[in-house]
């Protein structure tokens, strides 16, 4: 095992070293200048435009520019906001809670419901449950977010009382209160994931359950959900980890149209934000956070591979 994670974080490093030239780069080709925004009224001064980018560091050349972004985000800064004049770490670290919440109660409501919908779908193939399991997951991947998001705040808000519209309350201040203001816009998220997993997992157990080792299984006398949990299901997780993590991932670099509707202040309003103010050092901080987050989560998959399958510790 530990031989396999050195060469997985060996391959982390130039992943990432990459992705930091990437966003450096890709940041650069957006439209405007942020000295022209950051000097308001006296935009048409040109020494307050040349003191702007004397102090952002926006007259020098693009390679000093990322050389000197990169020294200082392996010390862990990354730099101050232009806009709100705050570190950016700070920043990030104020609305990553929220996001991280959100994504997990999200992903848990999409396990919760797609996981066990595709087994019970490719179980009973060609059978009413398996019809039914299909129309719904079609429903959940079809129905827009916002929309799915409005109707919940009318029913179970403005009709029912049960649950506030819009806003965030930390678990820090009332786990209740913060449960109550989570609980829709993860169901939101939760619903589409869940779609696409109960889709990934009956496919991958369709397949598993015509392998020899399940017919082999069977033959031997076992029950059925014996050899449906303990052979069919083990080798048909390795697909759905997969796209779990990649789900995930996706879940906590922020949701701006669920954010939006429901006014949660996670990653996805950030972002928006950041950008229209060309915001750079907050948006490429963000970024660079998101793709630390996948790649994490990409090594804990491949983790969970080598648990499932030792076989894989070699491959």
């Amino acid at each position: 095992m530990a031989g396999f994670l050195i060469r997985r974080v060996g391959q982390i490093i130039p992943t990432l070293l990459f992705v930091s030239l990437l966003i450096f780069g890709l940041q650069q080709l957006m439209p405007g200048d942020p000295a022209l925004i950051l000097a308001g009224e006296e935009r048409g001064d040109p020494l307050v435009l040349a003191q702007i980018r004397a102090e952002l560091n926006l007259d020098r050349p693009l390679h000093e520019q990322y050389v000197l972004w990169l020294f200082n985000v392996l010390q862990g800064d990354l730099g101050f906001s232009w806009r709100i004049r705050e570190p950016v770490a700070k920043v990030i670290l104020e609305k990553l809670p929220v996001t991280v919440q959100l994504g997990l109660m999200a992903f848990a409501i999409a396990c919760l419901i797609g996981i066990p919908a595709g087994i019970i779908s490719a179980v009973k193939k060609d059978r009413p449950a398996d019809w039914v399991a299909n129309g719904v997951a079609l429903a959940g991947i079809s129905t827009p977010n916002f929309w799915l998001g409005i109707m919940m705040i009318l029913l179970f808000s403005v009709n029912l009382g049960w649950l506030p519209p819009s806003g965030y309350v930390a678990l820090t201040v009332d786990w209740r209160q913060s449960l109550a203001t989570t609980i829709m816009p993860a169901f939101v998220l939760g619903t589409g994931i869940a779609a696409v997993l109960m889709r990934h997992t009956r496919s991958a157990m369709v397949q598993a359950m015509n392998q020899d080792y399940v017919r082999t299984a069977r033959a031997k006398g076992l029950a059925e959900r014996i050899v449906v949990a303990k052979h069919a299901l083990r080798n048909a997780l390795v697909p759905v980890i997969t796209l779990g993590a990649l789900e995930l991932g996706t879940l906590l670099s922020g949701a701006v149209l669920t954010e939006q509707v429901f006014t949660i202040p996670g990653f996805g309003k950030l972002v928006v934000d950041a950008v229209f103010n060309r915001d750079y050092p907050v948006v490429q901080g963000v970024v660079l956070v998101v793709a630390v987050i996948y790649v994490l989560l990409n090594l804990a998959a491949d983790v969970l591979y080598v648990l499932i399958n030792p076989r894989l510790r070699h491959a």
